[in-house]
């Protein structure tokens, strides 16, 4: 067997700060698993671990893209991917803490 079987990415996962000081999920918990099965394929389930992970990536690419190539409505699209996510990742916490 060789190293590279041994190693998992949940092996390297940080724990939840705000969960373990005070007992309640943060935003952004569920981040870190749903991108993990989002690697490995399972995409109904990161969504259903973390609603805001495709809009999330897609936030990046454009960071990203943005470095290279500037444009005309930039601004705009930037901040309209951060209030889409901004929404996406209140609404889904508030009805995890919810249910």
């Amino acid at each position: 067997m060789t190293l590279i079987g041994l190693i998992k990415l949940e092996d390297f996962m940080l724990p939840c700060l705000n969960k373990q000081l005070f007992g309640v999920e943060c935003l952004g918990c569920g981040i870190q698993r749903a991108t993990i099965l989002l690697f490995k394929g399972e995409f109904v389930l990161a969504f259903k671990m973390y609603p805001a992970i495709y809009t999330l990536f897609l936030l990046a690419l454009f960071l990203i893209f943005n470095l290279f190539k500037k444009f005309k409505y930039d601004y705009g699209l930037k901040m309209g991917l951060i209030s889409l996510n901004v929404a996406i990742i209140v609404i889904s916490f508030l009805i995890k803490i919810t249910n």
